[in-house]
C-alpha cells in the first residue's frame, strides 16, 4: 500500500488545489472531510488542514481534536487550518479589521527553518482571510511575516507542525510549490507516485479484487471510460464487455466514430441504439436533475438488460474521476449537482462497482492514458458531460432540438480543430437555450432559437476561466451556425468562470 498525506477538509474551494500540488510532487494524498481523519492506517506520512469559509470562534466552525494527530504526524494548517492549531493552543485569533485578500510580500522569513528552506525574503504569497492570528503561544515561534501580517507563518518549536497563514496550494503563491515540498520532505514521502507506478499498483489490484470475475464496463468515448477500459483490458483481458450507448444525446455522428476509434484498443465492444428510449422517457421533462436522473436511470437499464445477456457478470465499471466525487457532495452534505457516475447503483442492480480512477484528477488520467501508449486524440479529448446534450438543452428535450444542436455543435467544434484552439480549451460545447428571439433573413422576418457558445479553460474542472476566443473566430462561427442550421438566428458567447458559474449550464 502506497503512503498518502492526508488533507483534511474544513471546506475551502482551494482544498482540491492542495491536493493537485502534492500529486504533483509525486506524493499520493486523499481529501477527507474534517472530521473523518483514518486513525489505525499505517501508511500515513504526515497531514494538512485546509482552509475554511468559517471563523475558528464561530459556533458553527468546523472544529475536531487535534491532540490525536499532532505529535503523530507532521501537520501544515493552511488559514483557517493554522489558526484552528492556534486557537486550540491557548493562541488568539481575531478580526483582521478588513479582510486580507489578494497578494502580499514575506518581509521576513527563517530560511533555517525546514518548511522554509529555499523560499526567498520578498517572496510574493497569496492571502485570503477575514481572521488573524494576534498571539501564539510560548511553545511557538514566528518563521515568516508580510508588513502588514506579522505571523504569516510559524513552527510549534517541540514538535513538528507548522502553520501558514497564506494558502501555498494557489498560483501566485511563488514559493507554495518549495514550502509544499519541503513539507513532504519533512513528512519522509518517497515522492515516487508516478503515472507508471499507479498502472502497475492498479492493474495489480484489480487482478487481485476481480480474479475470474466479468466486468460489464459503460463507455462514453471519453478519456475518463476509454482509459477505465484499456487498465481494466490490462488486467483482466476477455473477462472485460464494454458497452458504448447511443442515448439520442451524443455529438454528431458521435455513435460511430468512437466505435471506430475503440478499434485500435483491442477492446470487446458493443454498441446499443437506444435513442428511441431515452427520447420516449424524457418527453416533456424540464427539470435538469430529474433529466440527469432518468438519463442515469436509463444507462443503468441498459447495462443490467445486457449484463443479464452476458451472463454471470458481476461487475460494472466505470469512469468516475475524483472531482466527480468531491462535487456531488460537499462535506457540509450539500449537494451542488448529482454526478451520474456517483452515488452507488440500486438494489435490483446485482452488480459491484468498480472504478480505477475514482482518486485521479483529469490531467492525472490524461497522463496515465499516455504512459499506457492511447492515441493522442483519444487523451485531448474534451470533456463530455455524461448525460450528454440532455443538460446542453435547456428545457423539454425533443428530437428535433437534439437535431438542432447536433449540427451547432458539430459546426463549433470543428471550427476548434480548424483554428488549431481545441487542444488550448479545456472544454467547448454549444447549449440550446429556451430562448426565441426575432430576426431577419432575406427579407422575412424570424422567430428561432439562440445558441450558447461555452469555453473554458482549466487544469481539473474545479475552478474554470472563460476562453478569451479570437474575435475573428467566433464572428465566423456565428455566422455559420446562422446560416447553416436551421431553427437559430441568434449566437452568443458564455463569458462566465467557476465560480460562481458552473461549466455546463444544468
Amino acid at each position: 500500500m502506497h503512503e498518502k498525506i492526508i488533507i483534511l477538509d474544513f471546506g475551502s474551494q482551494t482544498t482540491q488545489l492542495i491536493a493537485r500540488r502534492v500529486r504533483e510532487l509525486d506524493t499520493y494524498c486523499e481529501i477527507l472531510p474534517y472530521n473523518k481523519f483514518p486513525f489505525g492506517e499505517n501508511n500515513i506520512k504526515g497531514v494538512i488542514l485546509s482552509g475554511s469559509p468559517f471563523s475558528v470562534y464561530d459556533d458553527k466552525a468546523f472544529k475536531i481534536d487535534l491532540s490525536e494527530i499532532r505529535g503523530k504526524y507532521p501537520v501544515l494548517g493552511i488559514c483557517y487550518g493554522a489558526q484552528l492549531i492556534a486557537h486550540t493552543s491557548e493562541g488568539k485569533v481575531e478580526p483582521a479589521g478588513s479582510r486580507e485578500y489578494g497578494r502580499a510580500h514575506l518581509s521576513e522569513v527563517n530560511t533555517q527553518d525546514e518548511l522554509l528552506k529555499e523560499v526567498e525574503k520578498e517572496a510574493q504569497v497569496w492571502m485570503s482571510h477575514g481572521d488573524t492570528i494576534t498571539k501564539i503561544p510560548s511553545n511557538f515561534s514566528i518563521i515568516a511575516s508580510t508588513p502588514q501580517v506579522k505571523i504569516a507563518a510559524y513552527r510549534v518549536t517541540d514538535e513538528q507542525t507548522w502553520g501558514v497563514q497564506f494558502h501555498p496550494e494557489v498560483f501566485h503563491t511563488e514559493c507554495g510549490t518549495q514550502i509544499l515540498d519541503n513539507f513532504l520532505t519533512i513528512c519522509g514521502c518517497k515522492k515516487d507516485w508516478t503515472s507508471a507506478s499507479f498502472i502497475e499498483e492498479t492493474v495489480s489490484l484489480l487482478k487481485e479484487k476481480l480474479g475470474n470475475d466479468k466486468v460489464i464496463l459503460a463507455l462514453s468515448g471519453g478519456v475518463d471510460s476509454s482509459v477505465t477500459a484499456v487498465l481494466l483490458n490490462k488486467a483482466i483481458g476477455k473477462n472485460l464487455t464494454c458497452v458504448f450507448v447511443d442515448n439520442g444525446l451524443l455529438r454528431k455522428n458521435e455513435f460511430e466514430n468512437v466505435l471506430r476509434d475503440y478499434k485500435h484498443l483491442g477492446l470487446h465492444v458493443i454498441g446499443v441504439d437506444a435513442k428511441v428510449k431515452f427520447h420516449k422517457e424524457l418527453a416533456g421533462e424540464t427539470d435538469p436533475e430529474k433529466k440527469r436522473k432518468i438519463i442515469g436511470k436509463g444507462f443503468i437499464d441498459i447495462f443490467n438488460e445486457e449484463a443479464i445477456k452476458l451472463k454471470d457478470v458481476k461487475w460494472l465499471g466505470q469512469g468516475t474521476i475524483y472531482p466527480d466525487i468531491i462535487e456531488s457532495l460537499s462535506i457540509t452534505g450539500t449537494t451542488i449537482k448529482s454526478h451520474h457516475n456517483v452515488g452507488g447503483l440500486p438494489k435490483d442492480m446485482h452488480l459491484q462497482l468498480v472504478e480505477p480512477l475514482r482518486l485521479l484528477f483529469k490531467d492525472e488520467v490524461r497522463r496515465v492514458g499516455t504512459e499506457l501508449g492511447m492515441m493522442p486524440h483519444l487523451i485531448k479529448r474534451h470533456p463530455f458531460p455524461g448525460p450528454g446534450l440532455g443538460i446542453r438543452i435547456l428545457g423539454d428535450i425533443t428530437p428535433e432540438k437534439v437535431h438542432i444542436l447536433q449540427e451547432a455543435d458539430h459546426i463549433y467544434i470543428k471550427a476548434l480543430h480548424d483554428w488549431d484552439l481545441y487542444d488550448k480549451v479545456w472544454q467547448a460545447g454549444t447549449i440550446l437555450l429556451p430562448v426565441r428571439s426575432v430576426g431577419v433573413m432575406g427579407d422575412e422576418r424570424t422567430y428561432e432559437n439562440t445558441v450558447a457558445l461555452r469555453a473554458v479553460t482549466s487544469t481539473d474542472a474545479m475552478t474554470a476561466d472563460w476562453a478569451h476566443l479570437p474575435y475573428d473566430f467566433l464572428a465566423k462561427v456565428s455566422n455559420e451556425i446562422i446560416n447553416k442550421v436551421k431553427g437559430v438566428n441568434r449566437v452568443v458567447y458564455d463569458i462566465s468562470s467557476k465560480p460562481p458559474a458552473t461549466i455546463e449550464w444544468e
